[in-house]
């Protein structure tokens, strides 16, 4: 495929309006593998602001909405003069049809998964425009794509060309080159689809004549220069967790302010076993970073004595962890500045205009209401993929950069009800054993996350002829991309086995094992 020179980083960034769907964070995902910067913008936004932004695309997102229903998301219809290219994905699709004078109805059969798909006429999404005929590469007629709408495109608006069809779906895909305005009832973003990038793909390098600009290295160049911006010559100071979030904000902030950032990391007693002293030995000896141990442990177990709700237990983490922070600040002449490691993810599932609160993230609805540190956030943009790729590109080592994720109150919303030290170290012996074994089994790298729960159950046994009654410990695996959707790993029977075998023998006190096997959604990735 031959592609345009045109820039496309931040300058020119592809906007995905959110109509509700659950795959929009998926779409902005695909962009940006596309190697092109994008981010989520609701609805409301207005053609005044898109331009301000100088977009380079926009796409419409699907949504659970019908366009015929009062009060559906619309888009500012003044969008549709900009000039900016703009792809319809599913409800987006149709809105593009209903409101540019085409017909949008309920035929009463919808559509719903993998659907036989064929391009009736040339078309520059399917890879039968100019350039890909010379590159060879034209899809063929027939193919399959993934589905989910009631309410079907019949007639696509003047100048428009509907390049594809379905059984049920007479217009599965409209086209105007000339305005650079496209659509598709179905939905490229997901995997289901094959060759669904590829359609992506065609439409931000041919469609929009954008260029895959934003790299690894163009956004450490950037992000860089906002952090010197914003720290000036003042001092910071970075929270260190033990997770991958934590360990790359901290080194993109070094690399750019060197030493006016020191490191805090609060032993919250809740962190997985051994995990504290690998954090401090990465930090101190490998990169050459300040940094302040806080053992804080009987603090936390102390807010937490008799709380069992898990939004009030993150509440007390998040906020004991800022205060501790703020403490320590004080022991550093001038810091004014707190880095954390908020990911895109983090800030979208604690709710924005457009998406509803799935659960508060200790680095967004964990912090108080008053705090005297000025937050630098500089992955609050990126996926974890792309917060993985920039630790590889800031020289962390493998073991920091491909660690697992982990919640900001760690084993505290891993252990269901009441937090106590002996609880977290019945976990702490379990989870690690299920980490030792995945890894021993070589599916570290294709796990999303594995680790072990402690449920607020206690269940009969029998243990060398005698009865028991223990502690239930629940394993959970998944996979995933970036969190924001996930599937319960199927790991296989012996190594299921092997952990339950191990943790039973090993950890006295928990008799019991069990596998979760709920994807997300309709679950989450964690317990609490």
């Amino acid at each position: 495929m031959t592609i345009p020179a045109h820039g496309a980083g931040r300058d020119r960034p592809v906007l995905v309006v959110d109509f509700g769907a659950q795959y929009a964070q998926l779409i902005a995902r695909r962009v940006r593998e596309a190697r092109i910067y994008s981010e989520i913008v609701p609805h409301s936004i207005s053609a005044e602001e898109i331009a301000e932004r100088s977009a380079g695309a926009v796409i419409f997102s699907g949504g659970p909405k019908s366009v015929h229903v009062e009060g559906s998301p619309r888009i500012d219809p003044r969008v549709y003069g900009l000039g900016i290219p703009i792809l319809g994905i599913c409800y987006g699709a149709q809105l593009i049809a209903a409101e540019l004078g085409g017909e949008v109805s309920r035929t009463g059969v919808g559509e719903y998964g993998r659907t036989v798909m064929n391009v009736r006429r040339p078309s520059l999404l399917f890879g039968s425009d100019e350039g890909d005929k010379a590159a060879g590469t034209s899809e063929p007629a027939e193919r399959p794509v993934w589905m989910s709408h009631f309410d079907s495109i019949c007639s696509v608006p003047e100048g428009f060309a509907a390049t594809a069809s379905t059984a049920q779906a007479p217009v599965a895909a409209l086209e105007h080159p000339e305005r650079r305005i496209f659509g598709v009832q179905f939905h490229p973003e997901v995997a289901h689809t094959p060759g669904g990038q590829a359609v992506l793909e065609r439409f931000l390098y041919h469609g929009a004549g954008l260029a895959p600009s934003w790299t690894t290295e163009s956004f450490i160049d950037e992000a860089t220069a906002t952090v010197c911006a914003q720290i000036g010559d003042g001092r910071a100071v970075c929270g260190l967790s033990g997770g991958v979030d934590s360990a790359v904000a901290a080194a993109l902030v070094h690399r750019a302010v060197g030493h006016q950032l020191t490191c805090v990391f609060v032993d919250t007693g809740l962190m997985r076993q051994d995990e504290g002293q690998q954090v401090i030995d990465a930090f101190r000896r490998s990169q050459g970073i300040e940094l302040i141990a806080v053992d804080a442990a009987d603090r936390f177990f102390d807010a937490l004595v008799g709380v069992t709700d898990p939004e009030e237990k993150r509440k007390i983490i998040g906020e004991l962890f800022i205060r501790i922070f703020e403490e320590t600040a004080n022991r550093v002449d001038g810091a004014a500045y707190l880095v954390q490691g908020t990911l895109y993810p983090d800030v979208i599932e604690s709710g924005s205009d457009s998406a509803a609160k799935i659960k508060s993230h200790h680095n967004v609805g964990g912090i108080p209401e008053h705090m005297d540190l000025e937050l630098v956030e500089p992955l609050r943009n990126l996926f974890k993929d792309e917060v993985r790729s920039v630790g590889c590109e800031l020289g962390l080592p493998d073991e920091i950069v491909w660690r697992q994720p982990f919640p900001g109150p760690g084993l505290g919303v891993r252990v269901i009800g009441e937090v106590t030290p002996d609880k977290v170290a019945l976990l702490a012996q379990a989870d690690a054993i299920v980490r030792a074994e995945i890894a021993a089994a070589g599916l570290d790298r294709e796990v999303w996350q594995a680790f072990a729960v402690l449920a607020d159950i206690r269940t009969v046994g029998v243990m060398g002829d005698e009865r028991t009654y223990g502690q239930l410990a629940v394993i959970r695996a998944v996979t995933s991309e970036d969190a924001m959707t996930a599937d319960w790993a199927r790991l296989p029977d012996q190594l299921l086995e092997k952990m339950s075998s191990r943790i039973i023998n090993e950890v006295a006190g928990i008799n019991r094992v069990a596998y979760d096997i709920t994807s997300k959604p309709p679950g989450t990735i964690e317990w609490e």
